[in-house]
């Protein structure tokens, strides 16, 4: 079964059959309706947010985003029928998750993660206390 947007446009097979935020709020979990699950930290989700703030308006615009390592989620905020928005404690709140951008992080995420250290450490940002 395929799911479509409200567009009409026919989305991925792959949805999420659970989302569920951690007493803490730093990890979402995620359980996909092909049995797959991911923990993902809130700080990834963060800093890795497909939102304009994060991406920039083009390519090679992405801004690299410092001092996230203990934000916390504060609300996961379904977004029609194929992406969530999640706001965090510092206020951010813009980006918009689709399924296949959370299976790609629960997939890639620690690849992603390590490529966004490395450019933290380029610039002489830090991930915060």
């Amino acid at each position: 079964m395929s799911l479509t947007n409200e567009l009409g446009e026919v989305m991925s097979d792959i949805w999420p059959t659970e989302l569920k935020v951690s007493k803490d709020r730093r990890l979402l979990s995620v359980a996909f309706n092909d049995g797959k699950s991911h923990d993902l930290p809130a700080e990834m989700l963060r800093v890795l947010s497909p939102s304009a703030e994060v991406k920039g308006h083009g390519p090679g615009q992405q801004v690299t985003v410092p001092g996230k390592r203990n934000v916390e989620i504060n609300a996961v905020i379904p977004t029609g029928n194929y992406a969530v928005r999640i706001g965090f404690n510092d206020g951010h709140d813009t980006g918009i998750f689709t399924w296949a951008y959370l299976r790609e992080l629960g997939e890639k995420g620690g690849e992603m993660f390590v490529a966004y250290e490395a450019d933290l450490a380029a610039k002489g940002l830090s991930r915060g206390n």
